[in-house]
């Protein structure tokens, strides 16, 4: 009881001193990188841009326009505003794609760990939507852990990190996870992003078979 006291304490001082809202992450481990994953995270830092998505067909782009329009309803109690949700959601998507990973995962993950707070901060130091830990910036940037406030910056690392830990668990998903959050072979956090993932999911019923 007097644990739990102490962190409402501190929540209210940080809210007080117009501090970013704690979340409640673990922590990625320090490792080496591949080469690819350098390249992959430099690039998020030198492109201060949101991506702006490139279609081969006006089939493909109508199809990704009702993708947005039926999340952009499911995020609209979290961002208020049209053009914000507009730019992260096109963001998520680009970079999910990017690094050959489910939207619907990434979103899931990103409800986990900071419920869509772009300032978010948890107790080991994790920053923003995807609660990348700061030595991330060290190692392949500047070492200016406030770029990893930048939403496409963050987006891509926690996309490029989740992909290069898939990798390192040769595809097992449960385990990146637990990996992703430093809690590698324990279940809590894989299952509660598993169950996030599923709110995101998108059916396009435009080319969804007619049911009989």
């Amino acid at each position: 009881m007097q644990r739990r006291t102490g962190l409402r304490a501190l929540l209210a001082l940080a809210a007080g001193l117009g501090l970013p809202p704690l979340a409640h992450a673990g922590g990625q481990i320090e490792e080496p990188l591949a080469n690819a994953v350098r390249t992959a995270l430099g690039g998020a830092i030198a492109n201060t841009a949101p991506p702006v998505p490139v279609f081969t067909d006006t089939e493909a782009r109508l199809a990704y326009l009702r993708w947005l329009g039926a999340m952009s309803e499911r995020l609209r109690k979290k961002k208020a505003e049209w053009p914000e949700r507009r730019d992260f959601l096109q963001t998520v998507w680009y970079e999910s794609k990017r690094a050959g990973l489910d939207t619907a995962l990434v979103l899931g993950l990103i409800q986990v760990e900071s419920n869509f707070r772009k300032f978010a901060v948890s107790g080991v130091g994790a920053r923003g939507y995807m609660q990348v830990m700061p030595f991330w910036s060290r190692l392949i940037g500047d070492g200016d852990v406030g770029k990893l406030f930048h939403m496409q910056t963050n987006l891509r690392f926690g996309c490029v990190i989740l992909r290069h830990y898939l990798e390192r668990e040769r595809g097992d998903l449960f385990m990146a996870l637990g990996r992703y959050n430093g809690s590698r072979g324990k279940s809590p956090y894989p299952n509660a992003v598993l169950a996030a993932q599923r709110a995101w999911q998108f059916r396009d019923e435009a080319t969804a078979p007619a049911e009989r």
